[in-house]
């Protein structure tokens, strides 16, 4: 019997009510070649029962302990995953009607991975698009020295491609950055990526997540970074300026998390991750200008204080000239 064309894969824990919204989307697909496979870390909340209200023999759902390890929950996927091309899905991210059209028109025999941008949002409200613009950004040098630019919601990767890079990491220092350890992986063998321009998943952003996950997701970014510069300077391979280029990334990493902690009120641990990341490469005027609006909060806040300071400024020019014409008056 032939599987279907695309397994899509998704690992989830107690997000049943944003698996409903992720499951729809997937039901609302252009195309129908497709299956679904749920693996479920043993979610406390209604998460059966919303796959159960599915009602569709193409939608599985796999009970599995990952002791953490998202990578393992996506490797058990992987596993049981019947099609040619694997779709990874977040629980809490869903996709536009035409999503797997869009990418299995790009999926050529040629072709290892078809990506596209996402759109992120909080609360319904639109952030920015994010994401693969040109398949250039997912060269190995690009990707290692510049930045991540695929996402696992945005992602088509076939199948034998995954398992010949071996599946995903399931080192625990790389958790929250096993993809990018994967996409690494894959384009170091010369992974053949085709990008589709527009954003074709819609990215949840949660509120007040941001300070718990901005530490742990450094750590793990470094990680992943440092491990494969290693294999780069081992395998002789590095150039000239790599070690600059490599103390960058490193510097933009931190950078990333103090940005976060500063967004969510942490202002001392911002300054002190501004301080690092300046210390890793000097080179970095953001750090200087995030460590400058540490006392407003936010670049909205330091733009209304400096309105409030011309204000004051203008009146008390005018308060000046005000009392000059009352002592020239009375003199």
């Amino acid at each position: 019997m032939t599987g279907p064309r695309v397994s899509v894969v998704i690992p989830t824990y107690n997000q049943a009510d944003f698996l409903r919204e992720c499951l729809a989307s997937l039901l609302a697909q252009t195309v129908s070649d497709w299956e679904a496979i749920v693996v479920n870390n043993f979610s406390e909340d209604h998460t059966e029962q919303v796959v159960h209200e599915m009602d569709d023999p193409r939608i599985s759902i796999v009970n599995f302990r990952n002791e953490g390890v998202i990578a393992a929950s996506r490797n058990v996927g992987v596993g049981k995953a019947r099609g040619e091309w694997i779709a990874f899905l977040d629980s809490d991210d869903e996709w536009l009607p035409e999503k797997l059209e869009r990418c299995l028109a790009a999926a050529t025999p040629d072709v290892d991975v078809v990506a596209h941008p996402v759109r992120m949002h909080r609360d319904g409200r639109v952030l920015r698009d994010y994401g693969a613009e040109d398949p250039s950004c997912a060269e190995f040098r690009r990707l290692l020295f510049d930045r991540n630019c695929l996402t696992p919601s945005a992602s088509l990767v076939r199948c034998s491609a995954i398992e010949r890079a071996g599946g995903l990491s399931e080192d625990r220092e790389m958790i929250s950055a096993e993809d990018y350890d994967l996409w690494l992986r894959l384009a170091h063998q010369g992974m053949a990526v085709r990008t589709v321009a527009e954003p074709l998943t819609r990215y949840r952003v949660h509120t007040g997540s941001s300070s718990r996950s901005a530490e742990r997701h450094m750590n793990a970014t470094l990680a992943v970074i440092d491990h494969h510069f290693s294999r780069l300077v081992a395998d002789g391979e590095n150039r000239p300026w790599d070690r600059l280029r490599w103390r960058r990334v490193r510097g933009r990493a931190v950078y990333g998390a103090a940005r976060l902690l500063q967004k969510a009120g942490r202002r001392q641990s911002a300054f002190l991750y501004f301080l690092r990341a300046l210390a890793t490469y000097p080179f970095l005027p953001r750090a200087f200008v995030g460590m400058a609006l540490l006392p407003f909060g936010s670049l909205r806040e330091a733009a209304l204080w400096g309105w409030v300071g011309i204000a004051f400024l203008a009146y008390m020019v005018q308060f000046q000239d005000l009392v000059f014409k009352i002592i020239k008056a009375l003199v």
